[in-house]
């Protein structure tokens, strides 16, 4: 009986706080064709930002749209990276330029000048559940 109190006290106090567990949709539009993988990555700051991911998520490609959810994320501010990785080898291709031989998105479909955009570009706060729509773009 004890262990009920305490376990109940510690979801009390969880509700309390505004831990909030929320659900990101990621909508991701204009896939190019249903090869591959689309790789989605949600990074919580500017250190970490396309380097490591908070978490990330794998999905079949569908040509058109493709859907990725994440679920129990914490409030906050966050940013997305998508990648189709239509050969399936874990990585953006690139040509001898530098320039991304697959698809790719970010959060608020955020571009930077000369490469990706800065994390206070791609930046979007979860305070409930939320639908994220990205157009992946490619070159």
């Amino acid at each position: 009986m004890k262990t009920v109190f305490v376990f109940l006290a510690l979801l009390a106090f969880a509700c309390v706080r505004g831990d909030a567990q929320n659900r990101v949709e990621v909508v991701i539009k204009n896939v190019k064709d249903a090869s591959g993988m689309i790789r989605v990555a949600l990074f919580t700051n500017e250190e970490t930002f396309l380097k490591k991911p908070m978490i990330g998520k794998l999905v079949k490609a569908t040509a058109g749209e493709t859907i990725a959810v994440f679920e129990n994320v914490p409030s906050g501010s966050y940013a997305l990276s998508v990648i189709h990785d239509s050969n399936e080898n874990g990585e953006l291709d690139s040509n001898l330029f530098g320039m991304p031989k697959e698809g790719f998105a970010f959060s608020n479909d955020a571009m930077g000048s000369f490469g990706p955009p800065s994390f206070e570009k791609a930046r979007f706060t979860v305070s409930n559940s939320v639908v994220v729509t990205v157009k992946t773009r490619y070159l």
